[in-house]
């Protein structure tokens, strides 16, 4: 059975985004070049209100690539793949193309 996951408040369910140990032809890769932690948001949930009641709107939309910090969020497994829960003012930024 297929579960889904939405995230409540201001929450943002991501998947990272692994990037490849070997180059196409077959060269290994050192971890250290990794540097760029990323990752792809999944769902956002609706955001918190503030103090009049008024919806602060998130910042980012599923679909996102985003810049994520190096330690932080909430790891859950879901269907044998791996997510992470993050606070939207924790999201460093987005990434385009």
């Amino acid at each position: 059975m297929a579960k889904r996951l939405i995230p409540t408040l201001n929450r943002v369910l991501v998947e990272k985004i692994v990037p490849p140990s070997k180059t196409a032809a077959g060269i290994l890769l050192p971890e250290k070049s990794f540097q760029l932690n990323s990752g792809k948001v999944i769902a956002v949930g609706p955001g918190l209100r503030n103090r009049e009641g008024e919806m602060i709107p998130m910042s980012v939309k599923e679909g996102d690539t985003v810049l994520l910090p190096e330690y932080g969020g909430s790891q859950v497994k879901l269907d044998d793949k791996e997510y992470h829960l993050y606070r939207d003012e924790d999201i460093l930024g987005t990434l385009h193309d």
